[in-house]
């Protein structure tokens, strides 16, 4: 199509629209009407009904006293809007790739699907990784690390309802199978901010796990690194690897909005 004819199907209103909403910045986070217009050259009776518009929507907010224009938090929603679309796997690939160089374990996102966590990206170990997991797998929420950090941000309101439809099986004889024991774990988890596992879906393997909140606060995701207990002992656990996943879970929180 000719650049002629595309630009018989502009809309020079949404065009001038959001000319205005990107003349905010940093370096100057209010305007007034003349600012607006100088800065488009254009005489002030163009932007008036524009700005009255953008107001009207809940993009722009005009101070009472100074009549100066400036953005609110919903023009917020239109870049979440893009980073919603966007696959968690997409965006979280390089920060798994560090975080299996940092830590020397298999690094995960997983997301939670009833009593399921479905994992959905995967950074195997540099080597032979006797983690089997692979991206589509779907385990025991109550029985793995990502699981119950999944289900530990969730209302709590929620917890009794999802374990009393799980199958609390056993995998090995680390796995809590009890509603009283899952519950106090998943209240500690919440309170700690991670959660660990020692074996518990399979012997021998360690796990740990942290949450991925969006901008609203609600739990999306969660990241883990697993290995083999001799590569995770307690100490290197705690001192590194743990920094290193909360760092990680906190970095895919803020990218996708979410602000403590």
């Amino acid at each position: 199509m000719e650049k002629e004819e595309k630009d018989r199907y502009n809309s020079s209103s949404l065009v001038r629209g959001l000319e205005i909403l990107r003349l905010f910045r940093p370096e100057q986070p209010t305007l007034s009407l003349v600012e607006i217009a100088n800065q488009l050259g254009v005489s002030r009776t163009t932007p008036f009904r524009l700005l009255f518009t953008l107001q009207t929507l809940g993009y722009l907010h005009q101070n009472e006293h100074t009549k100066r224009y400036e953005l609110t938090p919903k023009v917020l929603e239109l870049g979440f809007a893009y980073l919603n679309t966007l696959q968690i796997t997409e965006v979280a690939r390089p920060f798994l790739e560090r975080l299996r160089d940092e830590t020397g374990g298999s690094a995960h996102i997983g997301i939670l699907d009833e009593t399921a966590v479905v994992y959905v990206a995967r950074v195997s170990a540099r080597g032979v990784s006797t983690v089997s997991v692979t991206v589509g797998s779907r385990l025991p929420a109550h029985a793995t690390a990502l699981g119950k950090t999944l289900l530990a941000f969730l209302p709590r309101e929620k917890w009794q309802e999802i374990l009393l439809i799980s199958d609390l099986h056993s995998y090995t004889k680390d796995t809590k199978t009890m509603m009283a024991a899952l519950l106090k774990e998943l209240e500690l988890i919440r309170r700690q901010g991670y959660a660990i596992s020692n074996g518990e879906f399979e012997s021998g393997i360690r796990s740990a796990a942290a949450p991925i909140f969006d901008n609203t606060g609600q739990v999306i995701a969660a990241v883990n690194v697993a290995a083999p207990e001799a590569i995770l002992p307690d100490g290197y656990l705690a001192k590194f690897v743990l920094p290193a996943i909360l760092e990680t879970a906190d970095q895919l929180s803020a990218f996708y909005g979410y602000s403590q």
